[in-house]
C-alpha cells in the first residue's frame, strides 16, 4: 500500500512538472510570436521579423499540443501583438482598443489552428500532395485577411505585407498581384523555414535526408516576388510633375472644432502656408479637414479659402466639410477634398469620402443605438460619396487629373484601385492622425500608401495634420518626409517637394489595377484544395515516425 502511494504520488508530481513545462512552453511561444509581431511593423525597424513571424507557433504545431493549450496561448501571444501595435487607439477609446485587438487577433489564430491540423499531417503526404497543402495554408492566410478587409465594416490595418514597407524590392510584385501576394510569400517562406527546421534536425538524428522541397519553393517565391519583378523598376524615364506644398498646421485635437479656437486655426493655416511663397509651390496641399467651418455651405470660409490662395497665387488642394440641404431640408455632410484656385475660387467639382469611419463619422445601425455619439464633433452622421471625384489640377504644361483619399481610405487597395481607373495620374491622401497621438499610428498609415503607390504604379502624395506627410514614387520608394530638426515627423510647418514620375506608366495600368483581386480568389481555390487533401486522408499518428525511418 505505501508502495503503490509512493509510485501514485512520483506520477503526480512528473504530471505536475510535464504541465509546468507545456505551460512554460506556451507562454514563451505566445511571448515570441508578439514580439515578433512588434518587430516586423512600424514602428519596429525589424521588418525581415516577418519572414519568421510564425514559425514558433508552426513548430509547436508539429508537437501535437493540446488545442485548448495551444490556441489559448497562441491567441494571447497574437492579442498582446496587437494591443502594443495599436496602443495609439486609446486616444480615442480604451474599449474600442482592447476590443478591436482581440477581433483582429482571432483571424491569425483561425490560421494557426489550421496549421495545428495541417503540420503534423504533412509527413504522411506525397511530395505533390504535401506543397499542395503547404499552398494552401499559405492561400487561407490570404483569404483570412481579404475576410478581415470586409467583416463588420472591415479593419485591413497592417496586413503581413505592409511590414515590407521599407523594404521595396519585395514590394514590386504588388503591381501584379496586389499586396496579397507579398502576404503569400512571406507566410509561405515561414512555413517552408520551419518545415526545413523540421527536417534538418531529423538529419541530424540521422532520421532523412536535408532536402525539403516546400523551402526550395519558397525561395523560388521569393525571388520572383522580389529580384524577378525589381527589374521593373530599372531604367525609368523620369520627368518632372510638380512642386507639390505641403502644409502641416498640426493644430491639437482638443481645439480643432472649439469655435472660439476659430480664428487662431485660421492664422496659424495661413502663416505656415505663406510661409512657403518664396519656395514657388505649384500647387499647395493642405490634410483632412483642415478647416474648423464647412469650406462648402458656409460663405465666409469658402471666401478665406479663396483669400488665402489668391495671396499664395497657387491652386489649393485641401480637405474640408460639405455642407448641404436635400430636397426635403434634411443636413447633408460630406468629409471632402476640395480645390481652389487663385482666378477662379472654389471648384464645384470635390471629392467626398466614401468609406467613413464607424462611430467616427456615423452611428451604425443609429435606430437601435440614438444615444451614441460620434468621435468627430461636428455635424450629424456624415453621408458617403460614390464617385472617384478626380480633380483636374492646371499644371504650367498639362492638365493632372487627382484622385483623392481621406483618412484610412488608403488601407482599402479597392478605392485606391477604382480611383486610377478613372484615370488618376497622382493619388493624393489628405489625413490627420492627431487624434492618435505621436506614437506609431502615423507610420503604421503611411505603410498603406506605399502598397497603394506600387499597385497601382502611381505616385502617392500625403499630407497630415501633425505627420506622416510626404510622397512616395510608383516603385514604393520614400521620396520625402516631412520631419524637423529632431528627425520628428510631429510637428506645425511645411515644405515643398519636387515631385516626379515615370513616363513608362503614364496612361498604362498595372496588372493589378486592370484585374483586381484575382489572387484572393487564386488562394481561396488553393486553401480548399489543400483542406480537401487533408481532411480526406485519415491520419496516422505513427506515420511520421515511420517515414523517418
Amino acid at each position: 500500500m505505501a508502495a503503490s502511494a509512493r509510485v501514485s504520488g512520483h506520477d503526480r508530481g512528473r504530471d505536475s512538472r510535464s504541465r509546468l513545462i507545456r505551460l512554460g512552453l506556451g507562454a514563451s511561444i505566445a511571448g515570441l510570436t508578439a514580439v515578433l509581431m512588434v518587430a516586423a511593423f512600424p514602428p519596429g525597424r525589424f521588418p525581415e521579423a516577418a519572414y519568421i513571424l510564425a514559425i514558433p507557433g508552426l513548430l509547436w504545431s508539429r508537437r501535437r499540443p493540446e488545442w485548448r493549450l495551444f490556441l489559448g496561448f497562441l491567441f494571447l501571444g497574437l492579442f498582446t501583438g496587437w494591443v502594443v501595435l495599436i496602443w495609439w487607439l486609446h486616444h480615442v477609446t480604451w474599449v474600442g482598443m482592447i476590443g478591436m485587438s482581440g477581433v483582429v487577433a482571432l483571424f491569425p489564430l483561425v490560421w494557426f489552428a489550421a496549421a495545428r491540423f495541417a503540420m503534423p499531417r504533412l509527413a504522411e503526404l506525397e511530395v505533390a500532395t504535401r506543397i499542395t497543402a503547404v499552398l494552401g495554408l499559405a492561400g487561407l492566410w490570404v483569404v483570412l485577411e481579404w475576410a478581415r478587409m470586409h467583416l463588420f465594416s472591415g479593419f485591413p490595418w497592417l496586413p503581413l505585407a505592409a511590414s515590407q514597407w521599407e523594404r521595396p524590392i519585395l514590394l514590386q510584385s504588388a503591381a501584379f498581384t496586389g499586396f496579397w501576394g507579398i502576404s503569400f510569400i512571406l507566410i509561405f517562406f515561414n512555413l517552408g523555414l520551419a518545415l526545413y527546421l523540421v527536417r534538418l534536425v531529423g538529419f541530424v538524428r540521422r532520421r532523412n535526408g536535408r532536402f525539403c522541397p516546400e523551402f526550395y519553393l519558397a525561395l523560388v517565391f521569393l525571388f520572383l516576388g522580389s529580384f524577378g519583378l525589381y527589374r521593373t523598376a530599372t531604367g525609368q524615364k523620369r520627368e518632372p510633375l510638380m512642386r507639390a506644398g505641403v502644409t502641416q498646421p498640426y493644430i491639437p485635437q482638443v481645439i480643432k472644432w472649439d469655435p472660439s479656437e476659430a480664428r487662431s486655426i485660421l492664422d496659424t493655416i495661413y502663416r505656415t502656408t505663406l510661409n512657403l511663397k518664396a519656395l514657388e509651390p505649384t500647387v499647395m496641399f493642405w490634410p483632412e479637414a483642415v478647416t474648423p467651418l464647412a469650406v462648402l455651405g458656409n460663405a465666409s470660409m469658402q471666401g478665406w479659402v479663396e483669400t488665402v490662395s489668391r495671396d499664395l497665387d497657387a491652386p489649393i488642394v485641401l480637405g474640408g466639410i460639405a455642407f448641404s440641404e436635400d430636397d426635403g431640408g434634411a443636413e447633408l455632410w460630406h468629409n471632402s477634398v476640395f480645390l481652389v484656385k487663385p482666378d477662379t475660387g472654389l471648384s464645384p467639382v470635390f471629392y467626398s469620402k466614401r468609406h467613413l469611419v464607424p462611430f467616427g463619422e456615423y452611428i451604425p445601425l443609429r435606430r437601435f443605438f440614438p444615444w451614441a455619439a460620434k468621435f468627430v464633433p461636428i455635424g450629424g452622421d456624415f453621408t458617403p460619396g460614390d464617385t472617384s471625384g478626380l480633380l483636374s489640377v492646371n499644371l504650367p504644361e498639362r492638365t493632372l487629373s487627382l484622385g483623392s483619399l481621406i483618412c484610412y481610405e488608403d488601407v482599402y487597395p479597392a478605392l485606391a484601385r477604382r480611383t486610377t481607373l478613372d484615370g488618376a495620374a497622382l493619388l493624393y491622401v489628405a489625413t490627420n492622425n492627431a487624434w492618435y497621438g505621436e506614437g506609431a499610428a502615423a507610420y503604421q498609415h503611411a505603410a498603406h500608401s506605399v502598397l497603394r503607390a506600387v499597385e497601382n504604379r502611381r505616385p502617392v502624395l500625403r499630407t497630415g495634420n501633425g505627420g506622416w506627410s510626404g510622397w512616395i514614387d510608383e516603385y514604393g520608394l520614400i521620396r520625402n518626409v516631412l520631419v524637423n530638426d529632431e528627425e520628428s515627423i510631429y510637428f506645425r510647418g511645411g515644405s515643398v517637394f519636387e515631385l516626379d514620375r515615370d513616363r513608362r506608366w503614364i496612361g498604362r495600368l498595372s496588372f493589378y489595377t486592370r484585374h483586381g483581386d484575382w489572387f484572393v480568389l487564386l488562394s481561396f481555390v488553393l486553401a480548399v484544395t489543400g483542406a480537401v487533401l487533408l481532411v480526406r486522408r485519415p491520419y496516422d499518428p505513427l506515420a511520421e515516425v515511420r517515414s523517418t525511418k
